[in-house]
């Protein structure tokens, strides 16, 4: 957790690290994410698009993937929740993975 000023604005910028982990017996492909990003101070963001990181990972069976990532924020409260729409390369069908809240707190300011 860090902090950055952009468009005359500081903004509280929160690390993240996610790991999909491919619990079936056929190779998986992440092709696309969406995400609500909620600020304390800011409306709702949305946020849809291609892969993760600029990559469209494949996840052979029993694997994982693990990235990290950032989000910017207003205050030093918020949260985020989403999906992954992936593909099964056995079936070829799409499927989607929910992603569930976790809280974005920065640490409390000692001074």
């Amino acid at each position: 957790m860090g902090t950055r000023f952009q468009n005359f604005r500081l903004y509280y910028v929160f690390n993240y690290q996610i790991t999909i982990e491919n619990q079936s017996n056929d190779t998986v492909q992440l092709l696309s994410r969406n995400w609500h990003v909620y600020d304390s101070l800011s409306e709702l963001e949305k946020v849809e698009g291609e892969g993760v990181i600029g990559k469209k990972p494949i996840i052979h069976p029993h694997q994982t993937y693990t990235y990290n990532s950032h989000s910017f924020l207003r205050s030093p409260l918020g949260a985020m929740k989403g999906h992954y729409y992936m593909v099964n390369f056995s079936t070829a069908k799409m499927f989607k993975v929910n992603i569930p809240v976790f809280q974005l707190i920065a640490p409390p300011n000692l001074n």
